[in-house]
């Protein structure tokens, strides 16, 4: 029987892990997982960059847009369902791909998340009214000093992950980080990791490119009528906080555009580094022809099946 493999498409974002996620599903005949947090939730469409239409036919797609913003759904429930999914779809596949720029949803699938114990929810409480009092310099700040280490790959601009990180630190005394990197899980299938990268000058491009796109089609209209539940976690990420401010008075519409565009540059940034760290990745240029990668990536393939 043949082994079952995963591919996992990764690299910052904007750099064309979509396009290349559905070139490889036609050519390996299979499905895609998206691992894209922020894409989960159907509400949310321009701004997170969904995949179109015409890309959702192209593939057969899962964790597209089913969740809504109203409902909690944690990266343990994601791992759970996409484990799920994962066995029942390696009934009649050999090969699945997993595309996504959240590398902790990501790992999650891979190797299992860390055992964090249990704290306090009164110091969630706690930290949630430092934000909205402080403000999101006030978490960083700890952060910064309760764990340099962490603070230094967490999306800083990610309420949602200081506080996690923060309660962590607050309930036992010790570095988030210091709970990281346990022993990873057993997993049916072997994964085989897919980088894209390229120049960082060309990333930042795609990047603001990406973004006055996303402004033309509608991502303004699309904050407005989400504005009402803005202190939803899902609702707490780039693209949309600044539209916020803007709607808030705090910024004029220049100005908030350019800060998406900053914001998601950092996150770019603090996505090569999380990836980076994993020396697995087969990394290709993201203008690099289907068919080289293509007989790279099976090369590898190869190589895992027979380790």
């Amino acid at each position: 029987m043949s082994k079952k493999v995963l591919i996992a498409v990764v690299g910052p974002t904007g750099i064309g892990k979509t396009k290349l996620a559905i070139s490889l599903a036609q050519h390996f005949n299979t499905e895609i997982l998206s691992a894209d947090s922020r894409q989960f939730y159907t509400e949310m469409s321009i701004g997170t960059a969904v995949p179109s239409k015409e890309e959702l036919q192209a593939a057969p797609h899962h964790f597209i847009q089913h969740k809504s913003i109203h409902e909690s759904y944690s990266v343990g429930d994601f791992e759970r369902d996409a484990l799920l999914l994962l066995e029942n779809l390696f009934k009649t596949r050999d090969i699945l791909i997993m595309v996504g720029g959240s590398g902790l949803y990501v790992d999650a699938v891979v190797d299992g998340l860390d055992d964090f114990p249990e704290v306090d929810a009164e110091i969630r409480i706690a930290l949630n009214t430092k934000l909205k009092e402080e403000g999101l310099q006030a978490l960083q700040k700890e952060l910064k000093i309760a764990d340099p280490q962490y603070y230094q790959k967490v999306d800083s601009e990610n309420p949602h992950r200081l506080i996690r990180a923060l309660e962590i630190c607050r309930g036992t005394g010790r570095p988030y980080s210091t709970f990281l990197g346990s022993e990873k899980a057993s997993r049916p299938f072997k994964t085989v990791y897919l980088g894209i990268t390229a120049d960082r000058d060309v990333i930042y491009g795609r990047i603001n490119k990406r973004v006055d796109q996303m402004i033309e089609n509608g991502l303004l209209e699309e904050a407005k009528n989400l504005y009402a539940h803005k202190s939803r976690n899902a609702l707490l990420t780039v693209g949309y906080r600044e539209l916020f401010a803007y709607f808030d008075g705090k910024c004029d519409l220049d100005f908030a555009i350019e800060e998406i565009k900053k914001n998601t540059r950092r996150f770019a940034k603090r996505q090569l580094t999380w990836y980076r760290k994993n020396e697995s990745i087969l990394w290709v240029q993201h203008d690099a022809p289907l068919e080289e990668i293509i007989e790279k990536l099976q090369h590898r393939i190869q190589t895992v099946e027979n380790a």
